[in-house]
């Protein structure tokens, strides 16, 4: 029986899954007749999902009806934001049938693809992992996500000495991403000083 839980390539001249991949969105489900898809990008901006025509295709956590098998890549001939989400049609989309079988895939594309940020402007990718410090010098711990207020983003930073175990309201700290709080961000350092003390 066929492994149905891995993507199957098109043809070998199809590019291998990218090692900067980045999930960036899901397939909601099909949309329309003509086997468009409707995709919820993880970002409020899906400016990265437009900033590339290949979409590699991962399988939905958890388990897939037998003999159903995903394209591991997508070349996409239209998108366009509807809504608060995106839809899109591929080459190898032809119906709605073919879309309709796309529900819960996972969308990657190459961190290398996505378009140049602005000044001041960062992906969240490129936040996760960076060291934080403050003014002082003093470690404050490292990024281990973000997550969007409405109002302005986040920084969710691990405290250094926090054991493993520790719930999340102990292990880690809260910290505005915004000018008020953050002074610098060097990626080439992979580092973000604050303004943030370590009782805070």
């Amino acid at each position: 029986m066929a492994d149905v839980s891995t993507p199957v390539p098109l043809n070998s001249d199809d590019p291998p899954f990218p090692g900067d991949a980045v999930e960036v969105g899901r397939v909601l489900g099909a949309w329309g007749i003509k086997g468009w898809i409707r995709v919820q990008p993880f970002s409020a901006d899906p400016k990265a999902l437009f900033s590339s025509r290949r979409w590699f295709i991962q399988p939905p956590e958890g388990p897939r009806p037998a003999g159903v098998a995903l394209p591991a890549l997508l070349r996409i001939t239209h998108s366009k934001e509807h809504g608060d989400g995106v839809v899109a049609a591929a080459q190898e989309l032809p119906d709605r049938t073919a879309a309709e079988a796309m529900k819960g895939a996972r969308i990657f594309i190459a961190r290398s693809s996505f378009p140049t940020p602005s000044e001041g402007e960062y992906y969240w990718i490129d936040l996760i992992g960076l060291e934080v410090v403050n003014r002082q010098g003093e470690r404050l711990g490292t990024v281990t996500d973000l997550f969007d207020t409405g109002a302005h983003s986040v920084l969710r930073v691990r405290r250094p000495e926090a054991p493993a175990d520790a719930k999340p309201e102990q292990a880690e700290r809260l910290i505005p991403f915004v000018a008020a709080y953050v002074d610098q961000v060097s990626l080439a350092e992979r580092r973000i000083t604050v303004d943030w003390g370590l009782d805070y």
